[in-house]
């Protein structure tokens, strides 16, 4: 293969021109829209090598969107709040430990493209969505443009055949697990699918209390991402779809989470002192009854705590001797399908513990964002309430697969939506909301 090499094709080309050319020329609002479509229905499999450096129409559209941000003067300076800066801290010193860890230039390369789409998309993200009202039209986006992507995983699940692996990156055959076929779409695992329209689910209920919102779009959004979830055929994204409406359930005792929080906490402590097993086979038990390997997802954190020592300071390369059996593509470790031991594997402990405080942080701001607003804005507290029922899904699907493909981009994009409810604009936003008759509609 050669310093620069082509593997698009000319669909590839006219989609990422056209893509391309709406990101640079929509308003502002709108320019997250032909992110958004990529995510959805792009493939990792079109790529243009270069130098070595492996770039995917998704990260090609990152360099658009900030020649857009230049040429159209819509920088400005962002005051970084904690979540921002814990968010740079973690890329800085998960690539870091990386490298101490194996200083060779295949390392340096997989740890700038982590940086790249990382940092890339937070905070391309974070300077085209400024407010309230950006946000709702992240929700109403997603709600229109997953609508065809169910289409074609219903026809998937009948034919056994994806559409897009004309794309390539994906199989043509659907993949099956005993007569079930598990379909994926775009995406590189079933897994990732599904947890695609478990964890965009709650902006859809969010949005169906939003008055200018369409209730024909919300409703046809929601019934593309229940289709999606279940078309996956995976327990993880089952899970974390059941997870996201407790979340709703949770809303009318919103006034007591700290409550919650420490009866959660108790009940989970409880359950390791009387189970025989300690309380993370859990996993495993649900796994027997609605199928799946939820014994191997138990036995990864198992194993993770006995094998402490030798991840902790850096990571480990090699976790070939936690499990009897290894990962498909690569000997020298298990698959591990759990993004927490994932972050401890590559980054170490303090890898980790920052991922959990960006979390943490997360949900702080939800929280004191309901708690700052009157009573009478409801349908901005449950678009609020709704980015963190989101988070939650995401957490509960981390305890199932580790990220690896597009899916990390809708992870980054709800932290950005999340780290903007700290700044002044959402307030302002706020503050002219009740008349809702303003806000921008489809």
């Amino acid at each position: 293969m050669t310093d620069t090499t082509i593997l698009m094709t000319p669909l590839s080309y006219t989609f990422l021109a056209i893509m391309s050319i709406l990101l640079i020329t929509l308003h502002r609002r709108y320019a997250i829209i032909p992110i958004l479509i990529t995510i959805s229905y792009m493939t990792l499999g079109q790529v243009l090598i270069i130098l070595g450096y492996h770039f995917t129409i998704f990260r090609i559209l990152i360099i658009f969107g900030f020649i857009r941000l230049v040429i159209r003067k819509e920088l400005y300076d962002i005051k970084l709040n904690a979540i921002d800066k814990t968010f740079l801290i973690w890329v800085i010193v998960s690539s870091t430990a990386a490298l101490l860890l194996v200083p060779t230039s295949e390392t340096l390369t997989n740890r700038l493209g982590f940086a790249y789409n990382a940092i890339g998309s937070f905070f391309l993200v974070r300077f085209l969505i400024r407010d309230f009202d950006d946000i709702k039209i992240v929700f109403k986006t997603l709600a229109i443009i997953i609508i065809p992507l169910a289409i074609t995983m219903i026809i998937e699940k009948f034919t056994a055949r994806n559409l897009f692996s004309i794309l390539g990156g994906v199989p043509e055959f659907t993949m099956m697990r005993g007569d079930k076929l598990r379909c994926q779409g775009p995406f590189l695992h079933p897994i990732l699918a599904g947890t695609l329209g478990a964890t965009i689910l709650p902006f859809f209920i969010a949005l169906w209390f939003q008055k200018t919102s369409s209730k024909l779009v919300t409703f046809f959004g929601a019934v593309a991402a229940t289709i999606i979830t279940i078309a996956s055929t995976s327990t993880g994204p089952a899970l974390a779809y059941i997870s996201g409406i407790i979340g709703f359930m949770i809303w009318p005792f919103r006034k007591n989470m700290r409550t919650i929080r420490w009866l959660l906490l108790t009940s989970i402590i409880s359950l390791h002192l009387i189970m025989k097993a300690p309380v993370w086979y859990i996993l495993a038990r649900l796994g027997y009854l609605l199928g799946g390997s939820g014994d191997h997802r138990s036995e990864i954190i198992d194993q993770a705590i006995s094998h402490f020592k030798e991840w902790w300071f850096l990571g480990t390369t090699y976790t070939a001797d936690w499990i009897a059996y290894q990962s498909p593509i690569d000997p020298n470790n298990v698959d591990i399908t759990n993004q927490f031991v994932l972050e401890g594997v590559r980054g170490g402990i303090f890898t980790l513990a920052l991922f959990v405080i960006i979390i943490i942080l997360c949900f702080r701001a939800i929280g004191r964002a309901v708690k700052s607003l009157d009573d009478d804005k409801f349908s901005i507290k449950i678009i609020l309430w709704a980015l963190g029922v989101s988070l939650l899904v995401h957490i509960v699907s981390f305890f199932s697969v580790s990220y690896f493909d597009q899916i990390f981009v809708i992870c980054y994009l709800l932290l950005a939506m999340i780290s903007t409810i700290n700044n002044t604009s959402l307030e302002s936003s706020a503050d002219k909301l009740p008349n809702e008759s303003e806000s921008s509609t489809y």
